[in-house]
């Protein structure tokens, strides 16, 4: 089964290969993705922080800027988060909404030729492939769920990112050592005991746990869904992205055959969404934080690589915007003093604003966005707050915030624009120049000498049932509960084996066997994708 997409990708990846090659070992990599983060995100994050703390001119990723690289969906030139991550992951570009998944063929608009053949197939991440070929640890962090596109993009698979029932179920079942994230609703009670059975720390909105357990396999959850914004939250109850990225580095380093690990600054892009500079810029100061973390271990550790990539534009934002038509002449004050007097975003204002009695609503722009309300300005958020629905607000203060700064937006959506690459090497030998998202995967792969194996298995570990057990008997069974998915159940003389979607427990004789990978199925084609060597365990 050949996956590669074309020549192209072939040659770039040899090339990237024969350049990147390390004669010293590289035992770690951490991936670090400031979601839709465009570069005037990052340019204007830094004239904040710079503005705030004069002393403090550059970021921490300033001196590793080593290129851009340009992101797309297998048939869209601006992608969403699924495809976009995925494609790093995989090495395979794929379509919106898809996660790790090769994309259904679309002749007429796919950037690279697509073999219709592969559609729907599971592909094996770098994540995956480094946890099972090399014995590393993986670990993912968030400050969205952990069931979010990027995340998921690591360690599931489906072609629908909002089926999160599927994906939680498999990136529970995926061995991950360390997850870090939001969405405590999500975890369940079931997929929880199957955590703890195994060793894993679990903890919900217990920040005293995430901070004192002594076990190096964990899952730590904050809030119900997405964690707050870095300037919202409630620092005695939610950690920073920084000491998440610290904790993870911390576990995941016990292992000696190294770790995988990756940290996504989930909410600037959902601040771009909203055209939240204060959110977007307060996001990207701490995911920058993050990675002075990532990048001291690194420096300390002499076998890491940590490589700083968006996985697109977001809002097409802009320093200096039309609401001021003398912006050449604009001093630092008329840019910057605006945003750095805001205490909260404008979704954490909005929630203390609809918390709070309207009488009170002129005192608490005041002391948190030091804005005086006119009259007019006043009756409006008035008429907002005494509806249910408290998303006008929130946008009515989008809107009022932005107007009192120069800051300008194209879009509430993602941009196609290349994405800044940061990157740290030990011994120099950093991804340079302009590149494309599949290559960031080959540079990766060859990092941790996987070069020629992602193909090799996804062919082994998601092989299609109806191959796999040629020659036996086998039949999809209805769960005969609504909306489950079937299992599937083979015999093959005195074997009987089940075997459960989106799960790595297989049940054999009666007897219940964890597997190393997770078997997927795909109701687009009626098809499991498990590992080949189940075949010979029948035939045992």
């Amino acid at each position: 089964m050949k996956i590669r997409i074309s020549l192209l990708l072939l040659l770039s990846f040899i090339s990237l290969s024969s350049i990147y090659a390390d004669e010293g070992k590289i035992k770690n990599i951490i991936l670090m993705i400031p979601d839709g983060t465009s570069l005037s995100t990052i340019s204007a994050a830094r004239w904040q922080q710079w503005y705030s703390d004069p002393s403090n001119p550059s970021l921490n990723i300033d001196p590793y800027i080593c290129g851009t690289v340009l992101t797309f969906s297998s048939n869209a030139p601006i992608g969403d988060s699924a495809p976009t991550t995925s494609c790093y992951m995989t090495g395979i570009p794929s379509r919106a909404g898809y996660v790790s998944t090769y994309p259904l063929a679309d002749p007429l608009n796919d950037i690279y030729p697509t073999n219709p053949s592969l559609a729907y197939q599971p592909l094996m991440t770098i994540l995956e492939a480094g946890r099972i070929e090399k014995g590393m640890s993986t670990g993912l962090v968030a400050t969205c769920e952990f069931t979010h596109a990027t995340p998921a993009d690591c360690a599931a698979h489906t072609y629908d990112r909002g089926r999160y029932d599927w994906i939680s179920e498999q990136m529970v079942s995926n061995q991950l050592d360390v997850v870090l994230a939001g969405g405590t609703s999500i975890l369940t009670q079931k997929q929880s005991e199957y955590l703890q059975a195994r060793d894993y720390g679990v903890f919900k909105d217990d920040i005293n746990g995430f901070r004192n357990y002594t076990g190096n396999k964990m899952w730590s959850l904050f809030e119900a869904r997405d964690m707050p914004y870095d300037l919202d939250r409630d620092h005695a109850k939610i950690p920073s992205i920084a000491e998440m990225t610290k904790k993870a580095i911390e576990k995941l380093s016990t292992n000696p055959n190294g770790f995988f690990l990756m940290v996504e600054g989930s909410k600037i892009d959902w601040a771009a969404h909203d055209n939240d500079i204060t959110g977007m810029l307060t996001d990207f100061l701490a995911f920058d934080k993050a990675c002075g973390e990532a990048i001291e271990f690194a420096k300390e550790n002499k076998e890491t690589i940590v490589l700083i990539l968006s996985d697109h534009g977001n809002s097409g934002m802009s320093i200096g915007s039309h609401k001021n038509p003398s912006y050449s002449k604009a001093t630092k004050d008329d840019l910057f003093k605006a945003v750095a007097g805001y205490k909260k975003t404008a979704k954490g204002l909005s929630e203390i604003v609809k918390a709070a009695p309207q009488e009170e609503m002129k005192e608490l722009l005041l002391k948190y966005a030091n804005i005086n309300l006119s009259d007019k300005e006043l009756e409006s958020l008035v008429q907002d707050h005494k509806l249910e629905d408290s998303g006008p607000l929130r946008k009515n203060l989008t809107a009022l915030m932005n107007n009192k700064t120069n800051y300008g937006f194209t879009t509430n959506g993602h941009t196609g624009e290349e994405v800044i690459l940061a990157a740290y090497h030990p011994h120099n030998k950093e991804p340079r120049g302009f590149l494309r998202n599949f290559e960031i995967n080959a540079y990766m792969a060859d990092a941790l000498g996987l070069n020629k194996e992602l193909d090799n298995l996804t062919q082994h570990y998601f092989h299609k049932h109806t191959a796999v057990f040629e020659g036996m008997q086998f039949q999809a069974v209805d769960s005969k509960v609504a909306n489950e998915l079937p299992f599937l159940r083979v015999k093959y003389k005195k074997n009987n084996l089940e075997l459960y979607p989106n799960s790595n427990v297989c049940l054999l004789n009666k007897k219940y066997i964890d597997l190393s990978s997770v078997v997927i199925y795909m109701d687009k084609n009626e098809t499991f994708y498990l590992p080949l060597d189940l075949r010979e365990m029948m035939m045992r």
